[in-house]
């Protein structure tokens, strides 16, 4: 691929505009999606960081709004029949057949502490759930002297409406007193492995043990089905290290997908006041916060000692300031919409849209905002038979797909 890319000085940035073969992106790289001023004067780490040039899609798709008035959705993932499986904060799922109608109200799931951040939030399919029936799920469980983000398991009996013999298979010790940063996302790997994000508390306490590898806030666990340490994990012999971290150092990490082309390991966490990241995930690297961040606290001061740059810490593929609020992601496979495939889509909140990267060699290499029409939250979103499902913090669910 042939990327040839030039900065163009403004009063307040200088922005990369590239152009990128059209056989490879379908579209002429231009100007930054992003127009407002950052938070921060820091400088990216490389060219391309962020802000990188805008695309457009050209192929012509459709957006159907399939349902509304979900409670409180979390997370949307596709069953092998086509069928929606979706979490509900309040402790419930449900699922909904491929046109948005209600198929079945799924109960029984243990008690979660649904408040603030916290409740029922993510859900994954056993690789063999066609044969076994098997769920993974994360939610923010009650446990001295606080909360926690727990991952349970049970076997989904539709026809009875429940999940049965539920099972608490992990939870990220120790507890803590806040509402706020469970994480969570699961997604199995090809090596049959569950792989789970937790977030840091978004308090002090917490924050400190994003780093240390004696506890489980900010942390991308590697587990087996049945909450034990996966064999091979980085830390499995260091003394005093919980043995199923996988990497660590994040904040609030609500995105995890593996690419289905390369099989690489992709996240989104929040940030600060900026600093939102997208990382590419290795084993027993260490993503830096808090000590290295692009954003700033909430109070404009600098996090910790301001710096960007530390040798030992992970540089993320691309971060965003502003915020866009990176909660679900997942890549596009197949070639109904031929610019798609293989791009990543991340749901933002704060920033109502859902936003396409086009990924090359590891590089973003280009960005497009969609749905900003909808002026919607967007929790999640879930690609599945080349086509996006969308659901919304207000409870819609969207279908997008070529016209």
């Amino acid at each position: 691929m042939k990327i040839t890319c030039l900065y163009r000085i403004t009063l307040n940035t200088a922005l990369l505009v590239c152009l990128v073969n059209a056989t490879d992106a379908q579209n002429t790289v231009g100007p930054p999606v992003e127009t407002k001023a950052p938070n921060s004067a820091y400088k990216p780490a490389f060219a391309g960081q962020t802000r990188i040039g805008s695309v457009k899609t050209t192929t012509p798709y459709k957006t159907d709004k399939l349902a509304e008035k979900l409670s409180s959705p979390w997370a949307i993932v596709p069953m092998p029949d086509g069928r929606l499986l979706i979490t509900l904060k309040g402790g419930s799922m449900e699922i909904r057949n491929a046109d948005g109608s209600l198929a079945k109200a799924i109960t029984g799931l243990p008690a979660v502490e649904a408040r603030g951040q916290g409740g029922l939030l993510d859900v994954a399919l056993d690789p063999e759930f066609a044969k076994n029936k098997i769920i993974y799920w994360s939610f923010s469980e009650k446990y001295d002297p606080g909360n926690l983000t727990a991952v349970a398991k049970g076997k989904l009996d539709e026809s009875k409406g429940v999940v049965e013999n539920p099972t608490v298979i992990f939870r990220a010790t120790p507890a803590l007193k806040s509402s706020l940063h469970f994480g969570s996302r699961l997604a199995f790997g090809k090596d049959g492995y569950l792989y789970v994000s937790t977030g840091e508390r978004s308090n002090l306490d917490g924050r400190v043990l994003a780093p240390q590898l004696h506890a489980g806030q900010g942390k991308i666990f590697r587990i087996t089905k049945e909450g034990k340490a996966a064999p091979g994990n980085p830390f499995e012999k260091k003394a005093g290290a919980m043995p199923e971290i996988y990497a660590y150092g994040f904040r609030n990490p609500q995105g995890l997908v593996f690419d289905p082309y390369t099989n690489e390991l992709w996240e989104t966490e929040f940030g600060p006041r900026g600093g939102d990241e997208l990382n590419l995930i290795k084993p027993g690297k260490d993503y830096g916060w808090p000590e290295i961040t692009y954003g700033i606290e909430y109070s404009g001061e600098a996090v910790g000692k301001g710096i960007q740059q530390k040798e030992g810490l992970e540089q993320p593929v691309y971060y965003w300031d502003p915020v866009i609020s990176p909660s679900g992601i997942c890549f596009y496979q197949g070639d109904a919409i031929p610019e798609w495939k293989g791009n990543l889509f991340i749901s933002g909140l704060s920033s109502t849209q859902l936003t396409r990267l086009v990924i090359k060699d590891n590089k973003v290499v280009g960005e497009e905002r969609l749905l900003e029409d909808k002026k919607e939250r967007i929790r999640d979103v879930a690609c599945y038979n080349q086509m996006l499902y969308v659901v919304t913090d207000s409870g819609t669910l969207y279908r997008i797909s070529r016209q």
